[in-house]
């Protein structure tokens, strides 16, 4: 994933929009105006926002639920805000596809997914000093959807007898690793690797070993390795002890929600899908349907992943002030929660307006 900067900073950046579904179209506005207060106070590139048709919006409007024309249009942008989708409501044939997210990442081959956990001061963290990355290789592994050209990669020779393939390649880990590697000279120069080496000897023993392979090129960076049953131990009782953890498609999805969940709520817990040209950012929960259009959604993890998109956007492009524009976005989150501006779901009474609004205040310098 890497990220060679540019000559110039571009005069704008194309943003795509995609609301979703559920809780979609409460929170990714609410990004939009944080991102937009960010830029406009740091004085950086202004975005030109582009809303795209997604999820069962796009079904009843364009009979799929990720048109062919949506896919077009992202390709001609610099990045996107992906909402959540609510997949398992849709009707048939569009539920047993392949989801939008997955589809997007898939197209584009979007292999390395960042999911941050870090606590948030004046929550209602169980670890509130976790301060942490997952790595997570987003196109191979245990996920079967993402290991064949054509249909899920899960078959049933009877109907009592299901097979789903996990599929690893030596390129796939190598370019996660180095990812995770690069990621970690940012930070505190240490990554940990998970895994199941110890019984799955070939698939996650492979994944082991090229990850270890990689470390050797990244000699100031500190490296260990755990098993996945173990590290889940580790989380709960000191997952401050942690800076960057790489991991395969399903154990790194697992691991990413129970860190979310320790450093606040999966409500905070912000994500991107990215490979070496793109970018998509998407907070890591799900489209909430039950709170969906009542103004109790927490809009902080689709913030800050807009900032994580923004981060990516500066380093791609050379741009300080996106970056500079990035700091800000998660500086005004923790400043408006660590003054008890707050959600139900991080033990306030906040509604969703009144804390985007309080983290645009406090982005815009109010």
């Amino acid at each position: 994933m890497s990220t060679p900067a540019a000559p110039t900073p571009p005069a704008s950046y194309r943003l795509g929009l995609m609301l979703g579904d559920g809780i979609g179209p409460e929170i990714v506005p609410a990004a939009v105006r944080v991102v937009d207060a960010a830029l406009a106070v740091v004085g950086a590139a202004p975005v030109e926002w582009q809303e795209l048709p997604l999820g069962a919006s796009a079904i009843d409007t364009h009979g799929s639920a990720i048109p062919g024309s949506t896919l077009e249009a992202l390709a001609e942008l610099d990045g996107w805000l992906l909402g959540p989708h609510d997949s398992a409501a849709y009707p048939e044939p569009f539920r047993s596809q392949l989801n939008p997210s997955g589809a997007i990442r898939k197209h584009f081959d979007l292999y390395a997914n960042v999911r941050p956990a870090r606590g948030l001061g004046g929550g209602t963290a169980i670890a509130p000093d976790t301060d942490l990355v997952i790595v997570r290789e987003n196109t191979e592994g245990f996920y079967a959807d993402r290991n064949t050209h054509a249909g899920t990669g899960e078959f049933m020779p009877s109907p009592d007898v299901a097979i789903a393939m996990g599929v690893f390649t030596r390129r796939a880990v190598e370019r996660i690793a180095r990812a995770a590697f690069e990621l970690a000279r940012r930070r505190r120069r240490r990554v940990t690797i998970v895994h199941k080496a110890n019984v799955l000897q070939l698939s996650s023993g492979l994944f082991t070993r090229v990850c270890l392979e990689v470390a050797q090129r990244y000699p100031d960076v500190a490296v260990d390795d755990v098993h996945i049953d173990v590290m889940t131990v580790h989380l709960l009782r000191r997952a401050s002890a942690f800076d960057v953890v790489v991991a395969e498609n399903m154990f790194g999805d697992i691991l990413s929600d129970l860190a979310g969940e320790l450093a606040g709520s999966l409500g905070t817990a912000p994500s991107v899908n990215a490979s070496d040209d793109r970018c998509m950012a998407q907070a890591a929960h799900g489209s909430a349907p039950d709170i969906a259009g009542r103004g109790l959604a927490n809009p902080v993890a689709m913030i800050l992943s807009a900032g994580m998109l923004l981060d990516w956007l500066g380093r791609r492009h050379g741009d300080d002030r996106a970056v500079e524009a990035a700091v800000r976005v998660e500086e005004g989150v923790r400043a408006a929660v660590r003054d008890g501006v707050a959600t139900r779901d991080l033990g306030g009474t906040a509604s969703t307006e009144d804390l985007t609004a309080a983290v645009v205040e406090r982005v815009a310098g109010r």
